[in-house]
C-alpha cells in the first residue's frame, strides 16, 4: 500500500504488472518506461528506507530506555540524533562533496562523521547525568537538553556560513525526509540494522537483568558497564547512520516502545523485536501521510512525528510526576 501512495499514485494492479515487466513475466513496454523509474528508483527505495529507519529508532528507543531504565528516554532526547546532525552538518559544508555522483566515499564520509557525533553527544549526556554517582532522569534530561543546545548552535553556525546549496541541504535535511532514499543508501543502512540488532538482540537477557538493578544485573552474571559501553555504541551506530541518511526524526524511539509496554510487559526478549515490527510500520504511516496531507507537495517528516511524539512525552512526564516516581535510578 505504502508503493502505491503519493503524488506519482499506483494501483495494486498496476504495480503487480510492473513486478512482473521486471521479473520477466511480461514483455517490457516504453510506455510504462517512466512508471517503471518512480516505482522501482524512487518508491520502492523509499519505502524500504522508512521501514529500516522506523525498525532501527524503534529498537534502539527500547534499548535506552532499558539502559537508563525509564519510558521517557528515546535517542533524540540524550543528544543522539542533534550529535549525528552536527557530525554531517559538517561534512556537508567542509567535508567531501556529499552529492557527487558515485562518490563512495561521500557515502562513508557522512555516516562516520554523523556517528562520532552521535556518539559523543550521547557520552557526555550520560557523563554529566552520571557525574555524582546516580544517574537521574531529569538530570538526564537536563543534560540532554545542553547537548542538544549545544550541538543544535554548532549546527546553526555552520548553517549560517555555509552557501546557499550547503544551508539548504541543512535545513532540509535537519526535518528528516525519505526523499533521498536510493538503493545505495538503503543497503548502508540495511548494513547497519543487522549489524547492530544482532549484537542488540542477544542483550535482551541484561537489559532484563538491569531492570532489577545495577547490583542485582551483577549478582546475575551481568558486567554493567560493559553491557551499556556496548548497547550505547551498537545503538547509536545504528541511529547515526539511519540519521546521516533521512535526517533528524524524533519521537519514534519514545512512542513504539511505550505503546508495547501498554499491550505487553517490558521483558526485552519480546520488546527488541515488537520494537522493530511496529516502528518500520508506524514509519510506513507517517510517510504515507506525509505524501497525502499537503499532496502533491509533501511534508517532512520530523514535523508529523513531532506533532504525535510530543504529546505523548508530555503525558509520560505527568504519569510519572503523579505517581512520585520521577525515574531515578543508579
Amino acid at each position: 500500500m505504502a508503493a502505491g501512495v503519493g503524488a506519482f499514485a499506483f494501483t495494486p494492479a498496476r504495480m503487480a504488472t510492473l513486478v512482473a515487466q521486471l521479473l520477466g513475466w511480461l514483455p517490457k513496454l516504453d510506455a510504462d518506461a517512466l512508471d517503471r523509474n518512480v516505482f522501482f528508483t524512487l518508491r520502492l527505495p523509499r519505502v524500504a528506507m522508512a521501514g529500516l529507519t522506523g525498525a532501527i529508532l524503534g529498537v534502539c528507543g527500547a534499548v535506552m530506555q532499558g539502559l537508563f531504565r525509564n519510558p521517557i528516554v528515546e535517542p533524540g532526547l540524550v543528544g543522539t540524533s542533534a550529535g549525528a546532525a552536527l557530525g554531517a552538518a559538517l561534512v556537508f559544508v567542509f567535508g567531501v562533496p556529499v552529492f557527487a555522483p558515485g562518490g563512495a566515499t561521500a557515502l562513508v564520509a557522512l555516516p562516520l562523521f554523523a556517528f562520532a557525533g552521535a556518539l559523543a553527544a550521547t557520552a557526555l549526556t550520560y557523563r554529566i547525568a552520571s557525574a555524582f554517582g546516580r544517574v537521574h532522569v531529569f538530570l538526564l534530561l537536563l543534560s540532554g537538553i545542553a547537548v542538544n543546545a549545544l550541538c543544535a548552535a554548532g549546527t546553526g553556525y555552520l548553517s549560517y556560513i555555509a552557501r546557499d546549496p550547503q544551508a539548504r541541504n541543512i535545513t532540509f535535511w535537519s526535518l528528516g525526509t525519505f526523499t533521498t532514499a536510493s538503493w545505495g543508501s538503503v543497503a548502508l543502512v540495511a548494513g547497519a540494522a543487522v549489524v547492530g540488532y544482532a549484537f542488540v538482540a542477544r542483550d535482551a537477557k541484561g537489559l532484563n537483568a538491569l531492570m532489577l538493578g545495577e547490583d542485582e544485573a551483577a549478582a546475575l552474571g551481568v558486567e554493567p558497564a560493559r553491557l551499556t559501553r556496548r548497547l550505547l555504541v551498537f545503538s547509536t551506530l545504528m541511529v547515526a547512520v539511519a540519521t546521516a541518511t533521512v535526517g533528524v526524526i524524533a519521537f519514534v524511539g519514545l512512542v513504539v516502545p511505550h505503546a508495547l509496554r501498554l499491550t505487553r510487559s517490558s521483558n526485552y526478549a519480546f520488546l527488541i523485536p515488537a520494537s522493530a515490527l511496529l516502528g518500520a510500520a508506524f514509519a510506513e504511516l507517517v510517510d504515507v501521510a506525509a505524501r497525502l496531507v499537503i499532496r502533491p507537495a509533501e511534508l517532512p517528516i520530523g514535523i508529523l512525528t513531532a506533532v504525535i511524539g510530543a504529546p505523548v512525552f508530555l503525558l509520560l512526564l505527568l504519569r510519572a510526576q503523579r505517581s512520585g516516581d520521577p525515574g531515578a535510578h543508579g
